[in-house]
């Protein structure tokens, strides 16, 4: 059985034993039905860090609102449909279809007359081709000058008594704050789940603004993700760091034919004139008025790519852009956005099975502890067993323990350790190091290796007892990926009988 299985095969077995309550069956069948969801993504951080930006950057849409106004107060789900929908769930009272409104472009929430403190939460269901393999939720800002606003978020995604909405997050910052830290770590040991593992990316959302909007600004801020990479206080709670231009990140997948004109005319003209329009936004605007752009026009093109992306677009366009497509596909590369797509898709979509049976099974565990019922005590036996044969999950919580310096391994073998049992990714080729385009051949030779190493190190009686246990994990992570490998076996218990030789 997977992970999975398994653990939807014990949330069957728990429906049995609490077929009277219907409270509690409301719970486990929760739990179950999100082992069958797309995974949980939530985008969180500070008010002001970008969230909305950046899910509508993911999604390829302007449907998330920005700004200050009454919906970003909201906790929102997106999830996948066919058909455009949105609707609000109040407080107290029935759901109610929104009407979808643009704006310019945007999409408008109208709440109907209700106050965001009468709403509870907000679905929309869109056809956007990123939301099929995971569920986007935007969530108010943590550290808000409201108390409410700050607790409501707090609340959703690091419960006391329950596992959290979400089974990953993509965390925003524009600078480390002991505030980041502290929901990052409430984050991976919330009191319901409190395995210690792994499950959180980190972004400077609003990279562009590290270095003044300068066209080098991201290089600026790739310096700044490096530093905080290795920070002791972050790197036990995130799987990377990365910078990210978010507003360009959001205009580039949504850029218009009229704004790409506008950048064609910016990259005709004379290089110390165009300079010149570029030191500030008021000049930006003057300098338009000039060359046939009206005010409100060179306004629109900085409220949707800011100064960074006005210098990158003309430049790119001198560079050889040559359409619009063209423009849009190296601006959303340039902003980060690329990158952080790939990391989601290596670091959460391939653990996604893995994540999601991980959030119901603490959920069970919740329930078991809380509320004994006669019978229960086999669920407890049953979630031991699901964990001690669930690998995926030893390998995050040994990555964590890696990471917060809990695991008397040596310094030398301390980050291959970290890359084998899937820190950069849990792909064979990322695991051990190797070009994507390596053969299977190359994979096998390269995880035997490995696997005769800390064999090694698990047998040498001298490793503290600790990192034995860490080995161990280690170990059984190089035999899966020798498994892999070996033409003709897909399973762990082909090479463990084979010594791990063929």
């Amino acid at each position: 059985m997977t992970d999975s299985s398994a653990v939807e095969s014990l949330l069957q077995e728990a429906l049995g034993i609490y077929e009277n309550e219907p409270t509690m069956r409301t719970e486990l069948e929760g739990y179950a039905q999100r082992l069958r969801e797309p995974l949980r993504v939530a985008v969180a951080g500070m008010v002001k860090a970008g969230k909305s930006t950046l899910l509508n950057a993911i999604i390829g849409e302007e449907i998330a609102p920005t700004g200050t106004g009454e919906c970003t107060r909201i906790i929102t789900w997106y999830r996948y449909a066919q058909t455009p929908r949105i609707t609000a769930y109040p407080v107290d009272g029935e759901p109610s279809l929104l009407p979808l409104t643009r704006v310019d472009g945007r999409l408008v929430f109208d709440l109907g007359g209700r106050q965001a403190s009468e709403v509870e939460r907000i679905v929309v269901e869109w056809p956007a081709e990123n939301l099929r393999r995971m569920t986007l939720i935007d969530t108010p800002g943590i550290a808000s000058l409201s108390e409410g606003v700050s607790a409501l978020s707090t609340r959703f995604l690091t419960p006391q008594d329950t596992p959290s909405a979400a089974d990953a997050v993509i965390y925003l910052m524009r600078h480390l704050h002991a505030s980041d830290v502290t929901f990052l770590e409430a984050f991976r040991d919330t009191s319901a789940a409190s395995t210690g593992t792994v499950n959180a990316l980190a972004v400077l959302s609003r990279a562009d603004e590290v270095g003044a909007g300068r066209i080098d600004s991201l290089i600026s801020a790739s310096k700044v993700a490096d530093r905080y990479r290795t920070d002791p206080s972050l790197r036990a709670l995130v799987l990377d760091v990365l910078p990210m231009a978010g507003l360009l990140a959001q205009s580039s997948r949504t850029l218009r034919q009229a704004e790409y004109e506008a950048f064609v005319a910016l990259a005709g003209l004379e290089r110390t004139q165009r300079e010149r329009m570029l030191l500030s936004a008021d000049r930006f605007v003057t300098g338009c008025a000039d060359q046939g752009i009206s005010e409100d026009e060179a306004r629109a093109l900085l409220d949707r790519f800011g100064l960074f992306g006005v210098r990158l677009g003309s430049a790119l366009v001198r560079g050889g852009a040559g359409s619009a497509t063209a423009l849009a596909h190296e601006l959303a590369r340039r902003s980060g956005l690329d990158l952080l797509l790939a990391l989601v898709t290596r670091q959460f979509d391939a653990r996604s099975s893995t994540l999601r049976a991980r959030t119901a099974l603490a959920g069970l565990e919740a329930l078991v502890r809380t509320h004994p019922r006669a019978g229960s005590a086999v669920l407890g036996t049953g979630i031991e067993r699901i964990k001690a044969n669930a690998h995926e999950i030893r390998e995050l919580q040994l990555l964590s323990a890696l990471r917060s310096g809990q695991v008397p391994l040596p310094s030398s073998v301390t980050a291959d350790a970290e890359r084998l049992i899937g820190g950069s990714g849990v792909a064979p080729a990322e695991r051990l190091a190797l070009a994507p385009e390596v053969s299977r051949e190359e994979i096998r030779s390269a995880a035997l290796a490995e696997l005769d190493r800390w064999r090694a190190l698990t047998e040498n009686p001298l490793v503290d007892r600790g990192a034995l246990e860490a080995c161990q994990v280690v170990t059984r992570s190089c035999e899966e990926l020798v498994a892999r490998a070996e033409t003709g076996r897909h399973s762990l218990e082909a090479v463990t009988a084979a010594g791990g030789h063929s």
